[in-house]
C-alpha cells in the first residue's frame, strides 16, 4: 500500500492530498469526462462510517465503551455544529487520529474489511446504492468523497464496486500510522478542492459530473458539478437544492431527519441522549 509522507518543507491542502491518494479501479468503456461523486455518512450510508468502524473496533476489545461514547457524543457535536471553527476541527483531527496512531496499515484495512461485512453492509442504503450503479451502467466513474480515512473508505468503494475513494489521510512510517494527517481533514471545501484536484488529474469535465450529499457541509462539493442532487438532506441543504432546482432524493422511511443525522448508536440510551444533546446543541448555536 502506498505510503504518503508529508515533507515539512512541502506542505500539502487535504484535498490535494485526497487526490495523489487516489486510486482507481478499472472500468470497462469509461466515460472518459464525466463522473459521479457521492459522500458518505447519511448519503450512502446510515449513520457515520467511522462511529460504525468504532463500534466494531470496540466488540473487539480494542477500546473501551467509555471511548465509544466519548467518541459518539464529539460526532454528534460535529455534525450537529457543522461548522469551520478551527478549534472543532482540531479536536475532530485528535479524535481520528486516536483510532489509527501506533497501528499497521494493513491491520486496519483488514478490520475495515471485517467490520464492513459484519456492521456496514446492512446500512447501505439501496436507493443510494441504485444511483451510484446507474452511472456505472452508464460508463461513468463513480467515486466516494468523504472524511472517513482513506483506508475505510477505500473498502467500502470496493465492496460497492465503484470506483475509488477519496477520503482523509493519515500519515505513516513504515507501514504504520504516526499519528498524524498528511493535509488535513476531508471536509467541507476540502471535498470540493479534493475533486477539483482529481479532475484534473483524470481530465473530467466538472460540468458533466454529478454529486451526491446529505449535508450543508457540502455545498462546495455540489456547487462545484454539473448536476447536484440532495440525498437523505437536512433542513438547509433541502431548502438550498429547491432554491436552486437540485433534485432531492429522501430514501428515509419512518425516521425524523434529525436522527439520521447522528451516528447509530449501540443501545437505545445513548441513541436518545445523543438526539437530547443535538437538539440541546443545535438551539446553542443557533442563539449565538
Amino acid at each position: 500500500m502506498r505510503r504518503l509522507l508529508r515533507r515539512r518543507d512541502e506542505p500539502r491542502t487535504a484535498g490535494e492530498v485526497a487526490a495523489a491518494a487516489a486510486v482507481a479501479m478499472p472500468m470497462a468503456e469509461p466515460d472518459p469526462s464525466s463522473a459521479a461523486f457521492f459522500d458518505v455518512d447519511n448519503t450512502m450510508m446510515r449513520g457515520a462510517s467511522i462511529y460504525h468502524f468504532a463500534r466494531g473496533l470496540a466488540s473487539r476489545g480494542l477500546f473501551t465503551t467509555k471511548d465509544l461514547l466519548r467518541f459518539a457524543l464529539g460526532q454528534v457535536i460535529f455534525r450537529v455544529r457543522g461548522d469551520e471553527n478551527p478549534d472543532h476541527i482540531a479536536k475532530a483531527r485528535e479524535t481520528a487520529l486516536a483510532f489509527v496512531a501506533g497501528s499497521k496499515v494493513e491491520e486496519i484495512v483488514r478490520l475495515g474489511e471485517e467490520i464492513y461485512d459484519e456492521v456496514m453492509a446492512d446500512r447501505i442504503w439501496a436507493g443510494t446504492r441504485a444511483l451510484a450503479q446507474g452511472h456505472l451502467d452508464a460508463g461513468r466513474r463513480v467515486w466516494l468523497v468523504t472524511a472517513t480515512p482513506v483506508e475505510l473508505a477505500r473498502v467500502i468503494a470496493q465492496r460497492l464496486g465503484l470506483t475509488g475513494a477519496l477520503g482523509t489521510v493519515a500519515e505513516t512510517r513504515d507501514g504504520v500510522y504516526t499519528g498524524r494527517l498528511v493535509g488535513d481533514l476531508l471536509h467541507g471545501p476540502a471535498k470540493a478542492a479534493a475533486v477539483r484536484a482529481l479532475a484534473r488529474r483524470e481530465g473530467l469535465d466538472l460540468d458533466r459530473c454529478s454529486a451526491y450529499s446529505d449535508s450543508a457541509n457540502d455545498l462546495p462539493l455540489l456547487s462545484l458539478v454539473g448536476h447536484a442532487t440532495a440525498v437523505n438532506p437536512d433542513a438547509e441543504l433541502r431548502d438550498y437544492a429547491r432554491e436552486n432546482g437540485w433534485d432531492i432524493r429522501d430514501f428515509r422511511t419512518g425516521r425524523k431527519a434529525t436522527m439520521i443525522g447522528l451516528p447509530i448508536a449501540a443501545g437505545a440510551g445513548a441513541v436518545a441522549g445523543g438526539v437530547a444533546a443535538a437538539v440541546a446543541l443545535r438551539r446553542f448555536y443557533r442563539s449565538r
